[in-house]
């Protein structure tokens, strides 16, 4: 007889900010956004203090990557215009982002994380699910065992939710934060997760909720008890289903300890617009730059890819693409941006820029053999690059 599954879902506190928390120590207790630019590193004075940038020293038009709670009890929040922030929390400190330290204490919290449970199914930076089905102990004391390595590996804490699934558990993991942990069976949800707000469930987007507030649904539990048929009247057959399977806790997704990259980008927004004729040097540099990251994320995951593409977005708004797919895999900075060079010829360059990305995709693992790939009709045959 098999065991009924117990799936955990493990979330960082204020990722970002904790890890610049155990860098600036003094800052405890404050409102500290990330998000600033390389001029807001913390100035060294001589006795040994530090002077720190605020929220209103800032001008441009980049986006917060994230708060402390102390931040966020003023209304501030990850994703949220910088100079929109510094109207709500002028006095809180601004720091620059540093994601070589966000990855580093990511490897750091996964590895103690597997010393204890195994299967993990890697969510991102700073979450992961683990399946804890087969692991000893009680749910609570492995959450407790879970937190306290996550701890000794990072100094940081974690918010841990243990459900029969992954849908409930990335619920509970919120439920409880910072530093909490919550445990939940299926006989808990309808005291316990129908009140919630319907946006607590994670794959209803905002668009959804309003439209499910406009229908009269604010809560879990109205979701829950409304009519299936009904629901899938007003959202379409397969995510009106989905809708009334979540809403009653149901998830029979697996822990998926593997997945495959299907792409590998690189992309920055500009503080401010670049024109591609009188800012033609610039924008050259941090062209090559964004290849030679991808090339550099390729090598790292151990990828090789085959198509190329460009991202621009102009100062209007409007965002295009061009893509071009190569004679055989590559994860040659050089050939890169010789490809992604070739797919800019393609766009109109008249307006300015906001924004420009660069991404490979069709990947393939450096550890299978490749075959030689003779060009095809609309694909890029390239000269060798001179060594």
């Amino acid at each position: 007889m098999s065991l009924p599954r117990r799936i955990a879902h493990l979330d960082m506190d204020a990722f970002y900010a904790s890890v610049e928390l155990l860098r600036y120590p003094e800052l405890k207790g404050q409102p500290v956004a990330i998000g600033g630019r390389g001029d807001h590193q913390p100035e060294t004075l001589p006795d040994g203090t530090r002077r720190y940038a605020r929220l209103r020293d800032y001008v441009g038009r980049g986006v917060l990557t994230t708060a402390t709670y102390e931040a966020r009890a003023l209304g501030v929040h990850s994703g949220m215009g910088t100079m929109k922030a510094a109207k709500l929390a002028p006095d809180a400190i601004l720091l620059p982002v540093d994601f070589d330290a966000y990855r580093h204490y990511s490897r750091l919290f996964k590895a103690a994380v597997a010393t204890i449970a195994p299967l993990i199914e890697d969510r991102g930076i700073d979450e992961i699910y683990l399946d804890l089905t087969d692991v000893p102990g009680d749910s609570l004391e492995l959450a407790q065992r879970l937190k306290q390595a996550v701890r000794d590996a990072t100094g940081l804490s974690c918010s841990i939710g243990i459900t029969p699934n992954k849908l409930l558990a990335k619920i509970c993991s919120d439920l409880n934060k910072p530093d909490g942990i919550t445990l939940l069976d299926m006989a808990d949800v309808p005291a316990r997760i129908w009140p919630l707000p319907v946006r607590k469930i994670n794959g209803i987007g905002p668009k959804a909720g309003e439209k499910l507030v406009s229908l009269g649904i604010q809560t879990i539990g109205e979701l829950a008890a409304a009519d299936p048929a009904w629901l899938i009247e007003h959202f379409g057959r397969s995510y009106g289903a989905w809708l009334h399977e979540a809403a009653n806790g149901g998830d029979e997704r697996p822990v998926v300890t593997r997945s495959e990259p299907k792409s590998i980008s690189r992309e920055t927004t500009f503080e401010h617009d670049l024109h591609p004729r009188e800012d033609r040097a610039a924008l050259s540099e941090i062209f090559t730059s964004l290849c030679r990251r991808v090339a550099a994320d390729l090598a790292r995951k151990g990828y090789v890819g085959r198509t190329v593409g460009i991202k621009l977005r102009y100062d209007d708004f409007h965002t295009v693409t061009r893509d071009v797919t190569l004679p055989s895999h590559t994860a040659d900075a050089a050939l890169i941006r010789r490809a992604a060079g070739e797919c800019l010829k393609r766009v109109p360059l008249e307006r300015r820029l906001r924004l420009l990305g660069v991404r490979i995709s069709a990947l393939q693992p450096t550890h299978l053999p490749r075959e030689a790939e003779e060009p095809r009709q609309g694909e890029l045959a390239l000269p060798p690059v001179d060594e």
